[in-house]
């Protein structure tokens, strides 16, 4: 059977770029890393005293630190998550309350932890009384600490809807919410979300606001700040560590906007059967020139070509390949003649070319191709159409979307690949100095110490580090492991989620894809008879084939089965992209 090297190394070369060009991202991005490194660490020889933890004093409508008796305010949910089709998928993961084992900036600062991998997530609290943000400043904050980093999954929390009827053993990613703010991050997805549920004061229908322009989380295992500040005046800031990372305003920067449009096309209004849109046609009245030329050929013989002095006439463009041996299992009986495969002929890498020579085809210039006439502006043109605009029947303007419906409660429903996710230091209120007081007590007391840990943590420049996971592989390191783990990972993730598996590991789906194509191509090659000979007179161009065609071939299988792999699963309901 003959197989076609050329579209194969083809095939496989167009795997391998993606993870040539994500190596070249990561060479990049870790050289400018290890000179931050270097420059941290040269400010920071010196271990900085690692504080204890003290409960703070400040009050608020809520304040979480998970001190003693925090099981009485959370519970884990046992509902089932509701999916499209007819999936459903439980709550299992669970939690605990418990020291940071990554990174320990403070002693006795226990924190809430999911702790299962790969599972959705989710527990709630009820607050002492509703929470109404009505004209007053509302702060959102709280701390995140991704011990074992993120690589696809959420860490963002939700304030619920003030609902009597709330059982916190039924939270769910149906459960109606009021604001979703946190990170979240799944293959090349990275945002800190922002969403506010807003409900149509005409309709009385509630509709998701998604914060347009997200910034991105910082995806460590040290402990991160988030912080978000609403004003009566819809204005908003959010902050990560202490500092403004977005701003913007409620009216302005969410989609779809708060206030619908006040007039909208007619859904009655149909185009006009005799209407023209076609800005231009054919010259009606053009004619073909007499010496146009429609059956000249592109190209014809080049009649003043000669055959180059080098040419090999009685050599070959193909021999077999002399060091191939026939595979000790072959039976001729079964298997047939054993045939060498064949390689380019070294002796036609140097010179013009091998085999029959016949003269090279060149451009015609009489050719014209196929005559038509030029196009005019249309005389019957009517525009673009469009319907008519009538009044919006469901407009409506609310001028103060800071007035957010009063929330009941707080909840993590999350699901992530990672585990050992710790949220500590939960702060819901009015007040901004309140919130950077508690950040005072306890986020800048542990984050300078964790900073130090992580930076000692950080192997020397002769001392690589050995990937902790898929994501921290690199092709050009190891390229077997790079696609047995890439591989293992997107199989890993399909089992619960396909979808998913192809976001979060797209060199796996596109390699599966180009590998499948290659297939389909050569079965067509095989079917159709084979490809066609080269044709005579092509300068042959073996130069450089010649020694490269079985690099190409052997890096065909490293290179292909590499790129199937890398980045997967995510949540949904509850989780927005």
């Amino acid at each position: 059977m003959r197989f076609n090297v050329a579209a194969a190394a083809a095939s496989v070369a167009l795997l391998a770029s993606s993870a040539y060009a994500e190596d070249q991202k990561v060479v990049k991005d870790e050289s400018s890393s290890s000179s931050t490194a270097a420059e941290s660490s040269s400010t920071a020889k010196v271990a900085p005293p690692t504080p204890t933890f003290t409960p703070t004093k400040l009050k608020a409508p809520f304040l979480e630190q998970f001190a003693e008796g925090w099981d009485k305010r959370w519970k884990p949910s046992h509902a089932k998550k509701e999916v499209q089709g007819d999936e459903e998928w439980a709550y299992v993961g669970e939690w605990a309350v418990e020291e940071p084992t990554v990174y320990k900036g403070m002693e006795g600062d226990a924190g809430l932890v999911a702790k299962n991998a790969a599972a959705h997530h989710a527990i709630s609290a009820k607050f002492p009384k509703k929470i109404d943000p009505k004209g007053k400043t509302l702060v959102v904050q709280y701390e995140v600490k991704l011990q074992n980093g993120l690589e696809c999954g959420g860490a963002y929390l939700k304030l619920l809807r003030e609902n009597k009827a709330l059982h916190q053993e039924e939270f769910a990613n149906t459960t109606p919410y009021v604001i979703m703010f946190g990170p979240d991050k799944c293959g090349h997805t990275n945002k800190v979300h922002f969403i506010f549920n807003h409900k149509s004061p005409k309709t009385g229908e509630y509709e998701e606001k998604q914060l347009s322009s997200p910034p991105s989380a910082k995806i460590v295992k040290t402990t991160e700040l988030y912080t978000l500040i609403v004003h009566p005046n819809n204005t908003f800031i959010i902050q990560q560590n202490g500092e403004n990372v977005k701003e913007g305003n409620l009216l302005e920067d969410f989609t779809p906007s708060v206030n619908p449009p006040t007039e909208i096309d007619d859904p009655k209004d149909k185009k006009p059967d005799d209407w023209v849109d076609e800005a231009r046609i054919p010259d009606p009245e053009a004619t073909k020139p007499e010496d146009w030329d429609e059956d000249a050929p592109f190209e014809i013989v080049d009649e003043e070509a000669t055959q180059p002095d080098d040419w090999l006439v009685d050599e070959p463009t193909q021999i077999p390949d002399p060091e191939a041996q026939k595979p000790e299992d072959w039976d001729d009986e079964e298997d047939g003649d054993w045939i060498a495969p064949t390689i380019p002929n070294p002796k036609c890498a140097d010179i013009s070319g091998c085999g029959p020579w016949t003269k090279p085809m060149k451009k015609n210039p009489d050719y014209k191709g196929k005559w038509t006439a030029p196009f005019i502006d249309n005389p019957a043109y009517k525009g673009v159409w469009a319907p008519r605009k009538i009044k919006n029947p469901n407009y409506f303007e609310d001028k103060t979307p800071a007035n957010f419906e009063p929330m009941g409660a707080i909840g993590f429903e999350i699901w992530t690949m990672q585990n050992n996710i710790l949220f500590d230091n939960i702060y819901i209120g009015h007040s901004v100095e309140d919130a950077a007081k508690l950040a005072k007590e306890t986020f800048f007391k542990k984050h300078p110490v964790e900073e130090y840990l992580e930076n000692a943590d950080k192997p020397k420049e002769e001392e690589k580090k050995k990937p902790e996971s898929p994501s921290d592989l690199k092709f050009s390191d190891d390229p077997i492991k790079y696609i047995t783990e890439k591989l293992d990972l997107f199989l890993t993730i399909a089992k619960s989620n396909p979808v998913e598996a192809v976001k979060f590991v797209p060199e796996v789906a596109g390699g599966l894809a180009a590998i499948v194509a290659t297939f389909l191509f050569v079965l067509l090659s095989v079917l159709g008879g084979g490809s066609a000979p080269v044709p005579a007179g092509k300068k042959a161009e073996a130069k450089d084939k010649a020694a490269e065609a079985k690099d190409k071939v052997s890096k065909a299988a490293t290179t292909g089965a590499e790129t199937v792999k890398s980045e997967a699963t995510k949540r949904k309901g509850g989780n927005k992209d």
